[in-house]
């Protein structure tokens, strides 16, 4: 059994860490290579850093700023953006990534992510889900015959986040589950950037549907939220931010919060990674 772990998200464009709300309005926080080792410092448990502009410039992964943040650390990275096969996927491990995050890439070669288990193990590979709730009949994707939502419901998106695509997110992640994926980065965007709290309706529902840990992602605010996101999403681990980049806490503060509550999170200055046993 894994400790619920807390996760720090580096989302990273022109070799710089921004953030936005709702995946707009993005404003530059940081060099990822100074934060990464900053957040380790704090305690985080892993670090995730996504590459939002390289699947949508049709690009790969900016492989020195990897390299370069991956040497800073001792806690596991997961690495996403621009991966579109198993080769990409070694590049990114070979660059120091240690878990590689797949999102458009899987859209478009669902069975990216079975080479790539095949290849690397299913830990190493991560379905990364960017989930948006529309009603019933919205047009999924800007052309004319744009199908349209046969439900209202979340659904899944691509290209960081610009993309629709028909994939209801609960059946899309039950299904890189069964393809391979060893684990789910969930992320709302609806809640991205604003700091009311994790989606749990949604993270509960996926957490529910597959047998691999889920990471709840978008909306984290205060400590509260990330408690709700373990207790009430049954998320495995959560995704935290925005608040951390506007100093508004750190993760040391954050984890002994959780430990109050019972949340047997790892103790900070423990130096064993993240994905050691409770």
């Amino acid at each position: 059994m894994l400790r619920p772990r807390v996760i720090v998200c580096l989302d990273v464009q022109n070799g710089r860490v921004v953030k936005g709300t709702n995946f707009r309005g993005l404003r530059d926080v940081g060099d990822p290579v100074e934060l990464a080792a900053r957040y380790e410092a704090e305690g985080a448990d892993e670090i995730v850093f996504l590459d939002i502009s390289a699947s949508h410039e049709g690009r790969g992964t900016l492989l020195d700023t990897v390299r370069r943040t991956a040497e800073v650390l001792f806690i596991p990275l997961t690495v996403g953006g621009g991966v579109r096969s198993e080769h990409d996927m070694n590049a990114l491990l070979r660059a120091g990534a240690d878990k590689v995050s797949v999102n458009s890439g899987a859209v478009r070669d669902p069975e990216v992510l079975t080479r790539g288990a095949d290849l690397f193990g299913s830990q190493c590979v991560v379905a990364s889900i960017d989930a948006l709730r529309v009603e019933a009949g919205t047009p999924l994707g800007d052309a004319p015959d744009a199908p349209r939502a046969p439900r209202a419901g979340w659904y899944h998106h691509t290209h960081g986040g610009r993309t629709a695509t028909p994939l209801e997110v609960v059946a899309w992640a039950r299904r890189c589950a069964e393809l391979g994926a060893g684990e789910i980065l969930l992320t709302s965007m609806d809640r991205d950037g604003v700091r009311t709290g994790y989606d749990l309706e949604l993270t509960r529902a996926v957490a529910e549907a597959v047998d691999v840990p889920v990471i709840a992602s978008g909306g984290a605010g205060r400590a509260e939220h990330l408690r709700d996101g373990f207790v009430e999403g049954k998320a495995a681990a959560v995704l935290v931010a925005g608040i951390l980049h506007d100093g508004l806490t750190t993760v040391g503060a954050l984890k002994s919060a959780l430990a109050g509550w019972g949340i047997p999170v790892r103790p900070v200055g423990i130096d064993a990674p993240g994905s050691e046993a409770a």
